[in-house]
């Protein structure tokens, strides 16, 4: 069972459980491959001890140092490493659904900022080099939307957008609104 905790320690009682020996073992085992590629190690794990992709990632991880998978706490937090004109772009999306929503609240989940309202996720953004993706949630939101999305690169359940995109407030207001009627159902 996947775990929520965010810490990757939080998967070493179900690796002792699972595999019937103490993680004193298991970072010893770490140690022995330090030098190997991330890649590599997590090989080992997985062929040479039957290790789960989610448990061999947690161990060689916190075994690098990289205790925990909660990168970011706050919006803040999230635009910090972003150039400006993303965090413009960012700001600008938020500030739009946030004036639809002013109860939503706006949440770092899988990484990335997203929307809740009345607890549920409705709307969510990514940032890559060339492009900002966002995801409306919800079965059928962006199909419903397809004519006035022509301009975009759409996905089954997000579209690329310009990092400097004038963004499109009734858009994504509509959107959000067709995103919260979905999860209502």
């Amino acid at each position: 069972m996947a775990t929520t905790n965010p810490d990757r320690a939080s998967h070493f009682p179900a690796i002792e459980k699972k595999h019937g020996l103490p993680m004193s073992y298991w970072h010893d085992q770490m140690k022995l491959i330090k030098d190997l590629k991330y890649p590599e190690q997590i090989a080992f794990l997985r062929e040479n001890h039957g290790f789960s992709q989610a448990h061999a990632n947690a161990l060689v991880l916190f075994s690098r140092g990289n205790t925990t998978s909660k990168r970011f706490n706050t919006l803040e937090d999230f635009l910090t490493p972003h150039d400006a004109v993303k965090q413009k772009t960012i700001k600008a999306i938020f500030k739009a659904l946030k004036t639809k929503f002013p109860k939503g609240e706006i949440v770092i989940a899988w990484n990335q900022p997203m929307l809740k309202v009345d607890g549920e996720y409705v709307f969510g953004l990514s940032v890559a080099k060339n492009h900002i993706t966002i995801a409306p949630w919800g079965e059928g939101v962006i199909d419903k939307f397809l004519p006035k999305l022509k301009d975009y690169e759409v996905n089954k359940k997000t579209i690329k957008v310009p990092v400097d995109w004038k963004v499109d407030t009734k858009l994504l207001v509509d959107m959000a609104t067709a995103s919260v009627k979905a999860t209502k159902k």
